[in-house]
């Protein structure tokens, strides 16, 4: 593919709600844009985005795929997204390096809430938007059922730019309002030449052109006057006014089809060409006169090719010869072989200038979300926005010995997918392996399988309790030893009280006269901290507590730091005891989004788990529901929630504090602590 000038590239990234048909209208473009010759089908395993085996076994996309075609000139680079909420990170991630995006929607189930979340998200980068309604030869499919619902939950300014003729099973084609003409489905060839309009949809063509010039001539003040005279304006005119509209954000052209197909393609490449605008127009960070620079916004780890890096050109040209610097580690990278992908294909490309896409494999340390310079000036990261992981589970190699197999194919899953998280519990001492769903944990285990041969088990992970105290106590630790020659010797008298907010530990030297030398203080310190590591109601972490050290003897020859050592964790076992200790464990701030005929279900369910509402907010359609919940009673929130919703609803939490755990909650946690303790003596 030849090189294009920032002017004559399209940059569009496909988003919506999962199972929207968005690689299917990928699929038909590149196919009527002449970039494949064949119509590919998800259920066939045969598109050019979903070209990974786990898309293919799965039939969804679970990672951003990077394609490209080119129509009247220009050449458009499609990012295909997925859709599923477990996959979020690719999808926002790219919405950074286009000008505009194509929401899809289906026409059965309208405007969905990861429709709305990535509504909101391209609203705030600004981006140029049109939407595309899929799926109308579908049973119950309605286009003005689902206009009415854009409108209101989107955008009023959702305009008509594509009728649908007839509905569900009975639909033949659609009409261009914008061009006036109509096309008619190419029953899975590629779409043909215009036709005339149906008479019998005149006056409903008619009404939605005339909304379609209402709205495009505002921004126009000449056109405008021009069109409230009566004067008939050229679709040359229109096009032009509409483009503007689109780019500054004021006007969302909606189309329709069926891209299963083919039905609407041709009419969505020319709504790319003319309503998305070009990464010259949109004025995006590109300056021909300064340095190279790049930003990256995906990677992919292949066992095969290693590491390969989606980039979008800022500005300046990036050849095979460029060598740059990583903002972020402010390492050399050499460019080397730059790739142009259509999925899984890569070609070798010789530059990819301002503006536009590509790829590079084989570079060393670049990461998602770095940016490569041609000098060493210092720059400010973009920030993604990428969510928190939501759940989290025990992870462990079913193979002794595997263990770093294990960790290295999960970081460089990571480096794929920053929203996967690994971490080693400090208290539980587990490794936990998070995302942002169950599957999207999942489908990593799967790839740590098929990519690094590396099988794991999953568990559920430990809730990481702590404990308190919640009363002042005192108690005295002596540790004497006699074994002949040497002795040990080791006496110390301890106070604890208990500190605000249940949290830190602080040691207090009260020591008056040289009771304890000086020199075996901090060993009572470190006996008391090896103590609080495993309390005696659950073996959980100890903290919030105040250690005062009053009193204590010693013995000229006989005491050493490891006595006194001894002695301060003898001593802080004893007045534990006495403190009233409980048990503490972690509640986490909830968000969640659900539609508004399940919040009742949501709240009920939420109040079964202990859970405290503090606040709903309802917004088209959906409601935003904030409560608070212990992290135990949420560990498998996911499911439930996904079955209370149809799959509708979505979460996010994170950790807020520590609190009591009710007593007969707690008795239990601390009866099995002890029969398991029991079982590990026998």
């Amino acid at each position: 593919m030849a090189a294009f000038e920032p002017g004559k590239i399209r940059n569009v990234v496909v988003v919506g709600h999962r199972g929207t048909g968005k690689t299917s209208l990928v699929e038909a473009m590149l196919f009527q844009g002449g970039a494949t010759n064949r119509l590919g089908t998800v259920d066939a395993g045969s598109t050019v985005s979903d070209w990974d085996d786990d898309e293919k076994k799965r039939q969804m996309s679970l990672q951003a795929s990077l394609s490209t075609v080119e129509w009247q000139g220009r050449k458009i680079n499609l990012i295909d997204t997925p859709g599923d909420a477990g996959f979020q990170g690719d999808a926002l991630a790219a919405l950074h390096v286009v000008e505009g995006a194509i929401f899809v929607i289906s026409g059965v189930m309208g405007v969905e809430v990861g429709t709305q979340r990535l509504w909101k998200r391209a609203d705030e980068l600004g981006l140029a938007r049109v939407i595309f309604v899929n799926m109308l030869d579908r049973e119950r499919a309605d286009f003005f059922q689902d206009l009415d619902a854009m409108r209101e939950q989107l955008s009023e300014r959702c305009v008509v730019v594509e009728l649908p003729i007839g509905r569900e099973h009975e639909l033949t084609g659609v009409v261009d309002v914008l061009h006036m003409c109509a096309y008619s489905s190419p029953e899975g060839g590629r779409e043909g030449e215009p036709q005339p309009i149906p008479a019998e949809m005149a006056d409903v063509v008619a009404e939605y052109r005339e909304k379609l010039l209402d709205e495009v001539v505002q921004s126009d003040e000449g056109l405008m006057e021009r069109y409230l005279e009566g004067e008939e304006l050229s679709v040359e005119e229109v096009a032009h006014a509409l483009k503007e509209a689109v780019t500054r954000g004021e006007v969302f052209p909606v189309a329709c089809g069926v891209a299963t197909k083919n039905l609407g393609a041709r009419s969505m490449l020319d709504l790319i060409v003319e309503g998305v605008p070009s990464p010259a127009k949109k004025g995006a960070p590109i300056d021909v006169d300064a340095g190279t620079a790049a930003f990256v916004f995906k990677t992919i780890a292949d066992p095969f090719a290693g590491r390969i890096n989606l980039f979008r050109v800022l500005h300046g040209e990036i050849t095979t010869d460029s060598t740059l610097t990583d903002a972020r580690t402010h390492g050399k990278e050499r460019m080397g072989t730059l790739l142009q992908l259509q999925g899984k294909d890569h070609t070798n490309a010789t530059a990819f200038g301002a503006g536009d896409i590509g790829a590079a494999s084989k570079l060393k340390d670049v990461a998602t979300g770095d940016v490569l310079l041609d000098s060493d000036k210092p720059v400010e990261l973009p920030d993604l926005g990428l969510p928190e992981p939501v759940m989290s589970f025990a992870i462990t190699p079913k193979a002794k010995g595997d263990e770093e197999k294990m960790g290295a194919g999960l970081r460089r899953l990571r480096e794929e997918d920053p929203t996967l998280s690994l971490r080693r519990d400090p208290q539980t001492g587990e490794q936990l392996l998070s995302g942002m769903s169950q599957m999207h944990v999942e489908v990593a285990v799967d790839r740590l399988h098929g990519r690094f041969g590396v099988d794991v088990e999953l568990h559920p992970p430990r809730v990481p309790y702590l404990e308190t105290i919640r009363k002042e106590s005192r108690a005295q630790g002596r540790y004497k030893k006699q074994t002949g020659g040497r002795g040990q010797f080791g006496d110390c008298v301890v106070v604890l009280e208990p500190l605000d907010g249940h949290t830190g530990y602080e040691f207090v030297d009260k020591i008056v006269g040289g009771v304890i030398p000086q020199s075996f203080r901090p060993a009572v310190d470190k006996g008391i901290q090896e103590a609080m590591q495993h309390g005696e109601l659950a073996g959980a972490p100890v903290q919030g507590v105040r250690v005062r050290l009053v009193d204590g003897s010693y013995h000229t020859v006989d005491s050493s730091e490891m006595a006194f050592k001894i002695a301060g964790s003898m001593a802080f076992k004893q007045a534990y005891e006495k403190a009233d200790p409980v048990l503490l464990e972690p509640i986490m701030e909830v968000e969640v989004t659900a539609p508004d005929d399940t919040v009742g279900a949501v709240n009920g369910d939420l109040n079964s788990r202990r859970g405290r509402l503090l606040g709903m907010e309802p917004r088209g359609g959906m409601t935003t529901i904030k409560a608070e919940a212990p992290m135990a009673e949420i560990l498998t929130y996911s499911q439930s929630l996904t079955s209370m919703t149809g799959g509708r609803g979505d979460y996010s939490m994170h950790f807020l504090r520590y609190e009591e755990v009710p007593a007969h909650i707690a008795q239990k946690l601390i009866a099995d602590f002890k029969k398991e303790r029991e079982e590990a003596k026998a």
